[in-house]
């Protein structure tokens, strides 16, 4: 199928709303079982498949309407509630949705036709459909000996007149023939009779009131009105064309029935949102014929030219019988949304995700030009040009905030795909376990919620195939046996925290620490705290699982887990109370393209500190020596020489600062030359020959054209905590020993 420049536009357009309505679908899918009232989920599930069949056909794509209109036709019956919800069903609903989005997925790779192996596939989950297209048969009838059922509401049937219940119909017509009828040679009981060939009466009143004495009355004249209850699928402009002829000098009313107004609800709602007007919204759902609003316009338009004040659309309809006043409301409601869609849409427009980080380059570009041109208005002392350039940073920083606010989206969207994992899981597992996601709202960098997404789904499956216990231990424990499994998000001093908690049983430090030995990590006796106990488990090949399963339990993926997380510039903590549950908590960088930092130097050699991570900075005391700590107004303070982690050779200066950093609630000192300020950083990605660098996050270009290395403050910290742990006791003896000398500057 060869398509033009607009078709191929068009087509884009097509399976990017389809893969998003598709993840909507599953969101509901996977909420339908636990909801208490599943009308609104199961017709946005409907109107789903509904779309995406109707787009496809536009398309010619005919394979996907095929087998949408399958699944569309189990959600109708779902909607008229002659299936129900159940959790077989939902297991057959989702891997449907799946195979939706494979065929969409297929349209978005240039494959328009038909591939044998996906319709191969679809047949056989149309075949697992089938139970659910068929009647429902189950529901008991009840004998009647006497010849009468009982009817729990007794407006809702009919009983014949031989005793038996007759259905109720889904339509009334109230009809009064015009006197004259007769007269022009017209049978009102043949137009009645012909009724039965759209369905079946159900039921019939005669209004015989307008009958006139005996002696008054005349033969020709038509008195009777008739009230109908018909049986139909036929629309209601089939059903007003019956009485074409007689329209003119007659009454007719044509409603839903009670029973049937929920049904036309529904079809309000599940319109697509192309129909703007309130007329054209009840007439494409089949509320009202195209004659009826015609005659409601014409009557308002009628008001306006007398000048009269005229009423609204709906209430006209209403005065004339046209429609029910909940319709009109429904359609009122829609009417609304659509014009709420429709203002956000003109509010927000799609970008390509190159186009916005070929933005944040440029920008990063500028902030280093614009450095460097600050540099050189500080050195000439002009003070005209220094403010000049000052107002230029300062507009060229807003331009980079907003560029990268651009780039944040709801971390939620990462969270909701866990859902169907969960559940999957889950019923693998046998084991019952609720998702519960919080701080879904929480923004991060697009770059972030692209690369965290495995770890945590390595993290998750983890959690729920070792930490979550089967259902009798956890009842033996005293816990509900129903795990729960919590994903969490918030920011945090410039970075976001992602928290994955489990109410399982909790890490065994003992085990820990037996395999870690036997595995040559950790020596015999060696005295660690629970951090580095629990940090032992991100180590390769490390695992306590007493079995290996499908999920997990070779020891693999917790140290790629870390590793992608270093790679992010993140670190990880662990928390864990046996018998209680565990915490995994990951914290990232909000983006990893600019940051502002803190630039300082030592010797010849220039490093940029993450501006959110400094707290303060002091001068080094002079009374050090060669210890690694010092006293921070009553606060052992570990600290670590750049100089010497980076091998730095000339003088050393006479003054010496500290820039004590903060990272996961831990405090510690980087001893450096000189402090030089704040500092704009752009920050680029080392390459891959000094990738191996511990304590390195990426490098920047400074005004003056050099480069500077930007510091892994997670990295370091880990580093001389681990180093110093061992000297913590013994700092802490001597700490009222120290004087002291620090102070701010």
């Amino acid at each position: 199928m060869q398509l033009d420049d607009d078709m191929k536009n068009a087509l884009n357009l097509f399976v990017i709303e389809s893969l998003e309505l598709l993840q909507d679908m599953e969101d509901s899918l996977l909420g339908l079982e636990n909801n208490t009232d599943p009308g609104e989920s199961v017709n946005a599930i409907f109107r789903t498949a509904h779309t995406i069949k109707g787009s496809s056909g536009l398309f010619g794509l005919d394979h996907i309407v095929r087998f949408t209109h399958v699944v569309e036709s189990v959600l109708d019956r779902l909607r008229e509630g002659k299936i129900t919800v159940s959790s077989d069903l939902i297991a057959i609903l989702l891997p449907c949705r799946d195979h939706m989005g494979l065929l969409v997925g297929a349209v978005a790779n240039g494959q328009l036709d038909e591939d044998p192996g996906l319709t191969q596939a679809g047949q056989v989950l149309i075949a697992q459909l089938q139970p659910y297209l068929v009647a429902n048969h189950a529901s008991s009838t009840q004998s009647t000996e006497t010849g009468v059922s009982h009817v729990d509401n007794p407006q809702s049937s009919v009983e014949s007149m031989g005793g038996g219940l007759v259905d109720s119909g889904n339509w009334h017509i109230s009809l009064r023939f015009g006197m004259d009828s007769l007269r022009n040679g017209m049978d009102p009981l043949a137009f009645i009779r012909y009724l039965n060939t759209l369905g079946s009466i159900v039921h019939l009143t005669t209004i015989s009131q307008g009958i006139p004495a005996v002696e008054d009355m005349d033969p020709e004249t038509s008195y009777l009105g008739f009230e109908i209850d018909l049986k139909s699928d036929a629309g209601k402009e089939a059903i007003e064309s019956v009485f074409e002829f007689v329209r003119d000098d007659s009454q007719i009313f044509i409603l839903p029935s009670d029973s049937r107004i929920n049904e036309f609800l529904d079809l309000i709602n599940a319109l697509p949102e192309d129909k703007l007007f309130l007329g054209e919204i009840l007439v494409k759902s089949g509320v009202i014929t195209q004659r009826e609003l015609d005659e409601g316009l014409y009557s308002q338009k009628k008001s306006i030219d007398t000048e009269e004040i005229p009423l609204p659309l709906g209430e006209i309809l209403v005065e004339q019988h046209a429609i029910q006043p909940e319709l009109v409301n429904a359609a009122l409601d829609k009417q609304k949304q659509i014009k709420d869609n429709k203002a956000k849409e003109n509010q927000s427009i799609r970008v390509d995700a190159e186009r916005l980080d070929k933005l944040i380059d440029l920008i990063g570009e500028l902030v280093i030009s614009g450095a460097g041109v600050n540099l050189r208005a500080s050195q000439t002392g002009e003070q005209e040009l220094m403010e000049s350039t000052s107002e230029v940073m300062r507009l060229v920083e807003e331009v980079r905030d907003s560029a990268l606010q651009l780039r944040m989206v709801p971390i939620g969207t990462t969270f909701s795909r866990f859902q169907r994992v969960v559940r999957d899981v889950s019923r693998e597992l046998g084991k019952e376990i609720d998702l519960v996601i919080t701080g879904g709202e929480t923004e991060v960098d697009k770059s972030v919620v692209e690369k965290i997404g495995d770890p945590l789904m390595h993290l998750v499956r983890n959690s729920m195939d070792h930490g979550i216990e089967t259902a009798d231990v956890r009842l033996d424990r005293g816990k509900s046996t129903r795990g729960t499994l919590r994903l969490n998000a918030y920011h945090e001093s410039g970075s976001i925290a992602i928290e994955v908690i489990d109410d399982g049983g909790g890490l065994n430090r003992d085990k820990i620490i037996s395999k870690a030995i036997e595995k040559g990590l950790i020596q015999p006796g060696a005295n660690l705290s629970d951090q580095e106990i629990y940090a032992l488990i991100f180590e390769p090949g490390f695992s306590t699982a007493q079995q290996v399963s499908n999920l997990s339990g070779r020891g693999v993926g917790m140290d790629v887990v870390k590793r992608n997380v270093n790679d992010l510039r993140g670190m990880i903590e662990v928390e864990s109370q046996m018998g209680v549950g565990t915490t995994i908590r990951i914290r990232l960088p909000l983006t990893l393209a600019i940051i502002d930092g803190f630039l300082v130097s030592v010797g010849q050699s220039s490093f940029v500190i993450p501006l959110d991570r400094v707290v303060e900075c002091v001068e080094l005391p002079s009374d050090v020596d060669h210890r690694q700590y010092m006293d921070l107004r009553g606060e052992v303070l570990p600290f670590i020489r750049i100089r010497t982690l980076f091998e730095i050779e000339g003088e050393l200066s006479r003054r010496e600062n500290v820039v004590v950093v903060e990272y996961g609630g831990v405090k510690t000192g980087f001893i450096v030359d000189r402090l030089m300020g704040e500092f704009q950083t752009v920050i680029k990605p080392l390459g891959k020959l000094f990738q191996h660098i511990k304590g390195v996050a990426g490098s920047t270009i400074l005004g003056n054209g050099k480069v500077a290395l930007i510091l892994d403050v997670s990295t370091l910290v880990g580093l001389v905590n681990q180093k110093n742990v061992s000297n913590h006791s013994h700092a802490e003896q001597h700490m009222q020993m120290l004087p002291l000398h620090a102070s701010p500057s």
